[in-house]
This record gives C-alpha cells, sequence and structure tokens, in this order.
C-alpha cells in the first residue's frame, strides 16, 4: 500500500476505492523519562549472598530487564487523568573478588518502581473481550472494562556504579516485607535472599523508558487495495535474495576500525549472561 502512495493526503481521489472501518488504539497522552536509578539493592541468590559475605569487594557487570509490572489507577478528583505504577525487575550479574583467586560469579534481582500520571481521557463505554477472565472469588479482583491500557518500552539499564555495603556499618533496615513474584523467582536456581545478610550489594542504573496510555478507537480510512504480500514463501534462510547483493547494500562499518579509548567500552558490551553449577 505505501508503494501505490507514499502520502495518502496527496493520492487521487479517484485511486480511493471505498472507506473502510478498522479497529486501532489511539494514544491519548504519553511521556518518555530517563532515570538515574541510585542505589538500587541487589537480592542475591543464597549460594551468591555466601560468597559476597566473604569477598573483599564486588562489581556488577551488567543488568537485564527480566519483567515489568504496570498497574493503572483513576486519578481522585481528575476523571481524565490516571497514575501508572511501573515496576521494573532486573537481573543482576557481578563479580566478587575473594582472596587472590578468580572472581566469582554473583547474580540476583533488584526491583524499582516509578510513577507517572496522563491523561486517559474519560470514557463510559465498558469494553470485554472474548479472554476477559474474572480472577478470585472473594471479590477482592475486580475488571475494570472502561480504564485505558497503559504501554511502557524499555531499554536494558546501563550500569553506572556499584558498591558493597556492611549491614553493620550502614545500619541498613531490613526489607523482609519485599514480595517477589512466582515466576520472577523461578528464573533463578536458587532461593533469594532477603534479610539476614552481613553484606549488601548496591547498584545505580541509567534506565530510558517511554510510557503512553492507549484507548480503543473505531476510525474510517481510505482504502487503495487490500495488502497481498509480494514475497514468495521460502523453507531455507536466504534463499529469496542473493547473499552478495544482501552483502551490497550494508554500509562499510568504518567506526569498528577506529581505535576506542581506554574509557570507552566496546559496541557490542557485555553480555549479561551466566553459568550455574
Amino acid at each position: 500500500m505505501s508503494e501505490q502512495c507514499q502520502d495518502i493526503l496527496r493520492c487521487d481521489p479517484n485511486d480511493l476505492r471505498q472507506a473502510m472501518s478498522i479497529h486501532t488504539r489511539k494514544i491519548t497522552d504519553s511521556c518518555r523519562d530517563k532515570d538515574c536509578i541510585e542505589d538500587l539493592r541487589v537480592y542475591l541468590t543464597k549460594g551468591s549472598q555466601c560468597l559476597l559475605d566473604t569477598a573483599t569487594c564486588a562489581k556488577v557487570r551488567c543488568a537485564e530487564l527480566l519483567y515489568t509490572y504496570i498497574d493503572v489507577e483513576p486519578v481522585a478528583f481528575d476523571r481524565n487523568h490516571y497514575c501508572i505504577d511501573v515496576t521494573f525487575y532486573y537481573r543482576i550479574l557481578a563479580d566478587a573478588t575473594i582472596g587472590t583467586a578468580r572472581p566469582a560469579a554473583l547474580y540476583g534481582v533488584a526491583v524499582f518502581t516509578k510513577r507517572a500520571v496522563l491523561c486517559g481521557e474519560d470514557s463510559k463505554a465498558h469494553i470485554f473481550r472474548s479472554d476477559t477472565r474474572l480472577c478470585g472469588a472473594d471479590g477482592h479482583t475486580r475488571v475494570y472494562a472502561n480504564r485505558p491500557t497503559a504501554v511502557v518500552e524499555v531499554l536494558d539499564p546501563m550500569v553506572l556504579s556499584s558498591k558493597v555495603r556492611d549491614v553493620c556499618e550502614c545500619k541498613c533496615r531490613d526489607d523482609g516485607t519485599l514480595q517477589l513474584p512466582g515466576p520472577i523467582c523461578e528464573m533463578f536456581d536458587d532461593e533469594l535472599v532477603i534479610s539476614g545478610e552481613s553484606k549488601r550489594l548496591y547498584v545505580t542504573l541509567g534506565q530510558f523508558s517511554i510510557i503512553r496510555l492507549e484507548r480503543d478507537a473505531q476510525l474510517i480510512v481510505p482504502v487503495l487495495d487490500y495488502a497481498i504480500p509480494t514475497k514468495e514463501c521460502c523453507d531455507a534462510p536466504g534463499c529469496t535474495e542473493d547473499p552478495c547483493e544482501m552483502f551490497s547494500r550494508i554500509p562499510f562499518p568504518a567506526a569498528q576500525f577506529a581505535p576506542s579509548g581506554c574509557d570507552r567500552q566496546g559496541e557490542d558490551g557485555q553480555s549479561c549472561t551466566y553459568k550455574t553449577t
């Protein structure tokens, strides 16, 4: 369709065959954010915590975003605005130095929560779908069918710094009230330590995110033609295109041949993978 007309406003009206009603989601409001999350506590696994308690120092290698939980609630006394509470769960991979031995790998989870207030517009319509289900027979769980949908786009965070603190010296409080979702705990092969440790690992992360509210909408759009795929199906990768032709369109990576400073990390970065025994 885009090949037939790059700009639909400039199309010949005679080419518009008919008007079609489509269902889509309208973005009512959105925002972007650049968070510097300082001294975020890392909840290590039991084995990793034992290593940290005997280590002389530790440094976070990388962080990976595991899951994002989103909750939408209306703002009191303002029917058009909603609070979006977003909770991010990160997998943190670190290296601990124990004596003169090779650094040992530590891993655990870190949790960060933020809030945004956006305009979601007022709607009286209740929208139900075939996959809508009621959860909980005690009446505490309800389905709100007239609230907008929150969408969060976020990149894997950047590790800015990390440090280890002794619990006795910093007089840190035990956060025994932290409750992690079951699926998050199942991503680790060992039990996570919430309290009772002698040393704690903290990390400072940099994160870019976009938050938006969407509502269902029905729109009438002009139609040029139905979109029919032009590429033929193939059961072998790359069989529909000559590999040399494809390679000729790749720009020369001149930047990868230039030497980088000692304070710059390579473009590929460090992978956030870990192995367990």
